[in-house]
């Protein structure tokens, strides 16, 4: 009865993910680093991308943005801190073909540009395009699920939905 007069405190626990990429989705499993694919950063999932275009998944705040603007850390207001790596060993490139249209401690909303990169770069000097989007704190999750599977288009489809402990 107090709740619905006063309203209620309770802290979102949900994240839902958007695609931060469009391209296809792939199992955390199947990336080709075991430091993703053995979720030693935590559990996730990974996108192939059709283009050079990273936009946010989910509102909350820029917590790490890597110098070599290669992977960004957002946080989100249940807590649920999710990381977007750009290819693999792209921190190799030193910036190279990536640039970030966010910084640090920046506010940002589902769909705010967050980086670009260019493809055909990457696919030439690093290991893998494959962009692995994990949760970093997976372990203080309830639970973690993926909902997409095949072409996702970024910004706008639903891949994963997170509930914090």
């Amino acid at each position: 009865m107090f709740k619905k007069l006063f309203g209620s405190k309770t802290k979102i626990k949900e994240t839902t993910i958007l695609s931060p990429i469009s391209g296809t989705v792939l199992p955390i499993s199947e990336v080709p680093d075991p430091v993703f694919s053995q979720k030693m950063m935590g559990d996730g999932f990974a996108i192939e991308p059709t283009e050079g275009k990273v936009v946010s998944p989910v509102e909350g705040e820029v917590i790490q943005l890597f110098h070599t603007k290669h992977a960004i850390g957002l946080q989100t207001e249940a807590g649920t801190e999710v990381l977007i790596h750009i290819g693999l060993e792209t921190v190799e490139m030193k910036g190279e073909g990536f640039e970030a249209h966010v910084k640090q401690g920046d506010k940002v909303n589902i769909g705010t540009p967050l980086i670009t990169f260019d493809i055909s770069l990457i696919n030439e000097k690093a290991k893998s395009i494959i962009t692995p989007i994990v949760i970093t704190n997976s372990d203080a999750s309830e639970s973690f699920e993926i909902l997409a599977e095949g072409i996702v288009e970024r910004g706008t489809t639903v891949c994963a939905k997170v509930i914090m402990k």
